[in-house]
């Protein structure tokens, strides 16, 4: 019987508490605050005391303790409104709804360029997060071909609490590239007797070569009739992955510093041994998907590709994108 009373004061202590909470209805100014880890219920009303949040310290504690949120409020930074109801600011705290800020990564970045916008949101250095990529079998650890994670942190816009772990945010990116391998993308990569590695590189490869969605699967048909008839693809971006990096001129000489890389397509048959970037879903589909005949194509000043079957018909298309890029240049 004693249990049953217990229980029944309780739930008017909940009721009641909660009739006073919600005659607070209009919430103030957001001010920011932060829960460390470990922090008792009593320190945590303190700060919403202090800062506004919440009216009634010692009420509110109770209601807490009622509502049996003491062991289930989340640490990390808060953004909460002065004068807030006490059911809206214990559901906040207990759901653990800090604060995010938004990560974006496009299609087609390194994990060079990556690393700067991983170490901003955890709160750590560019070399604390390639420490992280260094660890020995990380790309096994998290499920993805390799090598390393390079062309697995799937581009995409994330949030995350600022001072996530570097860990925690490679993990999301990564899952997020799982996905992509829908079972249709699987039949069809199996189909195609490629790895996943393969499949992935082509298409890492197609994402840096290509400027309109629609033109991708004609240069991934490209690169496959090349692979297919053993000639070498002769891909500029994989010797400037080989090379560091963008430059605005690839000349010949710049490929024959790197011509022992694995990377450089100009001297090193068959694919790079891994992605040199993060494609996107469209240079995905199109590494699993190439069309055409064609063995060559050449870029002109719009961003657009010539395409073509013979060398002979390649070096009449060379020529014509010099003429634009050159008319281009001089504004006629």
């Amino acid at each position: 019987m004693s249990r049953v009373r217990g229980r029944a004061l309780v739930a008017v202590v909940v009721l009641v508490l909660g009739v006073l909470a919600w005659l607070v209805t209009r919430p103030g100014d957001p001010v920011q605050l932060t829960v460390p880890p470990g922090a008792t219920l009593s320190e945590v009303v303190d700060t919403l005391s202090a800062r506004g949040v919440v009216r009634g310290g010692t009420l509110f504690e109770l209601y807490a303790r009622a509502r049996r949120a003491g062991r289930r409020i989340k640490a990390g930074r808060y953004e909460l409104r002065t004068s807030s109801s006490w059911a809206s600011t214990v559901r906040a705290l207990t759901r653990g709804e800090v604060l995010t800020q938004p990560i974006t990564i496009p299609e087609g970045f390194t994990l060079a360029q990556i690393v700067p916008r991983v170490a901003e949101v955890s709160g750590v250095s560019a070399d604390s997060v390639r420490s992280v990529l260094q660890t020995p079998d990380l790309d096994q650890q998290l499920g993805v071909p390799g090598p390393g994670l390079e062309g697995y942190l799937f581009p995409d816009t994330y949030r995350f609490a600022r001072g996530v772990p570097v860990r925690i945010v490679l993990g999301a990116m990564v899952r997020r590239y799982q996905a992509v391998w829908t079972p249709e993308r699987s039949a069809r990569l199996d189909s195609l007797g490629m790895s996943e590695n393969e499949a992935i590189t082509l298409a890492s490869i197609v994402q840096a070569e290509a400027r309109r969605l629609q033109e991708m699967p004609r240069i991934a048909g490209v690169y496959r009739n090349r692979l297919r008839l053993g000639r070498l693809l002769q891909a500029d971006p994989t010797v400037l992955y080989a090379l560091g990096g963008y430059r605005e001129r690839l000349l010949y000489a710049a490929i024959d510093s790197v011509a022992g890389s694995p990377y450089n397509t100009y001297t090193q048959p068959g694919l790079p041994p891994g992605p040199i970037g993060s494609p996107g879903e469209a240079a995905i589909d199109a590494a699993l998907h190439p069309t055409g005949d064609y063995l060559y194509f050449v870029a002109q000043p719009d961003g657009s590709h010539i395409f073509t079957r013979t060398l002979a018909e390649h070096n009449r298309a060379r020529e014509v994108a010099q003429q634009a890029r050159s008319a281009a240049d001089t504004g006629s």
